[in-house]
C-alpha cells in the first residue's frame, strides 16, 4: 500500500526554468519557487521565505519552459521526492524536490509604475 504523498503549493518563480532531456529523449524542466509567509512570535510578526526545487516532465516540461519566467506566480500540484546519493568522498547526501503533475500559471503582478 502506498502512503499519501501530495502537495499543493503556491509561490513565485525565483529563476527561469531550465529544460533538458534524459538520455532517452524525455524532456525534463527544473525551476525553483519562493513562498512568502508571516507568523507571529513573542517579538511580533516575522516574515520568512522558503525555497523549493520543482521538476516537471514530458509536455508539461516543455510548456513550463515556454511560458514560465522568473517572478511569475505559480500554483503547483504534485508529490514530494527525495533523491539520495553518496559523494566521491563517501558522504551521504540528499535533497527533497517537488515533482509537479499540474502547474497553473498565475497572473503577472504589475508594479505601480506599470499600472500607470
Amino acid at each position: 500500500m502506498n502512503n499519501l504523498n501530495s502537495v499543493l503549493i503556491e509561490g513565485n518563480v525565483v529563476r527561469d526554468p531550465v529544460l533538458s532531456n534524459t538520455p532517452g529523449g524525455i524532456p525534463v524542466c527544473a525551476f525553483s519557487i519562493g513562498i512568502n509567509s508571516t507568523h507571529n512570535t513573542n517579538d511580533g510578526k516575522v516574515d520568512e521565505v522558503s525555497f523549493f526545487d520543482v521538476e516537471t516532465w514530458h509536455q508539461l516540461a516543455e510548456n513550463v519552459v515556454k511560458y514560465l519566467t522568473k517572478g511569475r506566480g505559480v500554483r503547483i500540484v504534485g508529490r514530494i521526492k527525495q533523491d539520495r546519493w553518496t559523494t566521491s568522498e563517501g558522504a551521504p547526501m540528499s535533497r527533497v524536490k517537488i515533482i509537479a503533475e499540474h502547474v497553473e500559471f498565475r497572473p503577472m503582478k504589475l508594479s505601480p509604475q506599470e499600472i500607470g
